[in-house]
């Protein structure tokens, strides 16, 4: 059930019965030369639609725009500053449990958002309002990622082509993977940003030339496909949990 295609007295007999929602979250920022700026809320939108519409549960619309400055020196890459981000990932959560929404999984493909929706997350579980938690795809699935690509990645690697490749394939520049592979980096070693343990980098652009890492011509549709429908199933299997769970048992413990 998508909440944008209904009328509000057909909602009704949702909150009624149940008291969970799919968020979906991503970014527009740059992907490197061969997928689109859209590429993280386009896949975290097509995990929340395909679980809502396999298990009937409530998918919102999709946050587009997320904590991105970090690939600012790219052409097109638009964000919004943490403190914003969290408060109002805070503020829409809250309105949903004004119509009885009690718990929230954040269908999120973008690890810049991660902490944010974790500290939202944490706040609203204090509060004793809402079990709010962040899902992303990628995490579901290690260990089938490792099985289908020697390099991930991460940023605009392999895995995330071949999920749009299979997804969105009009959006994908084919006959630009070569050039992203040879023109970006492997890995965030091969930069050497790493010193004596210490990160000290802060911008993808302090890393590649290009904006993305790993071996893009490893990806294909069909691979998407394996990794759409392994995390989709990982998603129903996580969402039905949670609305098994009583809320009591979701919120902080008493003092030990």
């Amino acid at each position: 059930m998508y909440l944008g295609d209904e009328a509000w007295p057909d909602l009704e007999s949702y909150f009624e019965s149940e008291s969970l929602a799919l968020v979906p979250l991503g970014s527009t920022e740059q992907h490197g030369p061969h997928l689109p700026e859209a590429t993280d809320h386009l896949i975290g939108e097509a995990f929340a639609r395909a679980v809502a519409d396999r298990t009937g549960y409530l998918c919102t619309p999709t946050i587009t725009v997320g904590v991105s400055g970090h690939h600012r020196q790219f052409h097109g890459t638009m964000w919004v500053e943490p403190p914003a981000f969290r408060e109002y990932m805070e503020s829409l959560t809250r309105n949903l449990t004004t119509h009885g929404i009690d718990r929230v999984i954040y269908v999120n493909a973008h690890g810049g958002n991660v902490p944010h929706l974790r500290e939202v997350g944490a706040r609203l579980r204090q509060d004793e309002v809402a079990y709010a938690i962040e899902w992303m795809w990628n995490d579901s699935i290690p260990e089938l990622v490792d099985e289908l690509f020697e390099q991930n990645g991460p940023h605009g690697g392999p895995k995330e082509t071949a999920l749009i490749q299979y997804l969105e394939p009009e959006l994908v520049h084919d006959d630009r993977l070569e050039e992203a592979r040879d023109t970006g980096i492997p890995g965030v070693e091969a930069a050497e940003t790493i010193k004596h343990g210490s990160r000290t980098f802060y911008d993808a652009a302090d890393n590649t030339n290009n904006g993305v890492l790993g071996d893009q011509t490893d990806a294909t549709a069909e691979k998407g496909e394996r990794l759409f429908e392994a995390a989709s199933a990982q998603l129903v299997s996580l969402a039905d949990w949670l609305a098994e769970q009583q809320f009591e048992d979701l919120m902080p413990r008493e003092h030990v």
